[in-house]
């Protein structure tokens, strides 16, 4: 019997080399998309050929946004979202058999600043600015036009805990001793965040807020990634945008407390924002990561009846440092 086809664009990164280890147990034959694999983009008659008589297609292609938001990284950021999910929609869209289930990355990040409330798939407030612009662009390349053979869902990913860039990220900024409440405040005006694309939103000149360390930092374990997308793969009844998070939100104060915990950092400094930005310069990341305040709620997935295996945000760090405790060693030591 032949096995099913999972096609799996930008299965090179941290949430793609898991997932492609997770099909292949589950007898899935993988194919895989990018730079390099079965197909590259560009492609586009080996893409077809690919997509056509898959069983499932997830795509996670994009330039990672663990960078400085330089023009050229935005303008990559934005283009290797949105050309690469307008390939797969032709392809999809020309295939005599298409794929029963699509499911496209996406980012929790579409949601706005947030302090009093979660936003959920049914009721979640998108914000502005340049990191929802990107989203809303990509979502709308995804959902263009109509697949009627093909469900499709969005992944709105908060935060993914694991041996991936956010994470190092986070713990570098522990062991630089700046581990502690991360409090946003006045900073030279930038226009790293202003809007892009087609219909850009917000501001041109960066802001801030005075959330004094209670920003909400919503995140989910690799773990819950990789059973999330095997749940949604066997349930037909789900369709749309579906928020990847867990459902138990931190603030950014516990979440440095428990970052220093796992790091065995001896101390952390309350650090503002003029502290901030010049440390994430050096580690080529933006600010943002740890001073937006990201609360977004798991509705879909609950409702449905999905169990977490991290509902709580400090075993979810134990068990990323507990997995791998060697590469966990020179996670803190970069």
């Amino acid at each position: 019997m032949t096995p099913p086809r999972v096609v799996i664009a930008g299965a090179s990164g941290f949430v793609g080399r898991a997932l492609t280890s997770a099909f292949r147990a589950d007898g899935y034959e993988v194919a895989t998309v990018g730079r390099s694999g079965d197909a590259v983009w560009g492609d586009a008659p080996a893409i077809a050929r690919l997509v056509d008589g898959a069983d499932v297609l997830i795509n996670l292609a994009g330039k990672i946004v663990s960078c400085r938001y330089t023009d050229a990284n935005r303008d990559e950021i934005l283009r290797s979202r949105v050309d690469t999910t307008r390939e797969l929609h032709d392809a999809v869209a020309g295939a005599q058999h298409p794929p029963r289930v699509w499911m496209n990355a996406s980012t929790a990040t579409v949601y706005r600043h947030e302090t009093e409330r979660g936003n959920d798939e049914i009721d979640g407030v998108t914000g502005e600015g340049f990191s929802v612009d990107v989203a809303n662009s990509w979502e709308r390349a995804f959902f263009a036009g109509d697949l009627p053979d093909t469900r499709r869902v969005a992944l709105r990913m908060a935060i993914v805990l694991g041996d991936g860039p956010a994470t190092r990220i986070l713990l570098a900024l522990a062991r630089l001793g700046l581990g502690g409440t991360q409090i946003d405040s006045w900073w030279f005006p930038h226009r790293r965040y202003r809007g892009i694309g087609a219909h850009p939103t917000g501001s041109v000149w960066s802001s801030w807020s005075r959330t004094s360390g209670r920003q909400r930092f919503s995140w989910i374990h690799i773990d819950d990634v990789v059973a999330s997308v095997r749940f949604l793969r066997d349930r037909d009844d789900l369709a749309g945008p579906v928020n990847l998070a867990a459902p138990v939100v931190t603030d950014n104060r516990t979440l440095m407390r428990e970052l220093r915990r796992v790091a065995r950092a001896p101390f952390g400094l309350p650090s503002y924002r003029w502290m901030l930005d010049p440390a994430m310069t050096v580690l080529r990341n933006e600010p943002e990561l740890v001073l937006k305040s990201r609360w977004a709620v798991p509705r879909v997935l609950t409702e449905a009846g999905f169990a977490f295996r991290y509902p709580d945000l400090g075993p979810a760090l134990d068990a990323v440092v507990a997995v791998r405790p060697a590469r966990a060693r020179d996670l803190f030591s970069a």
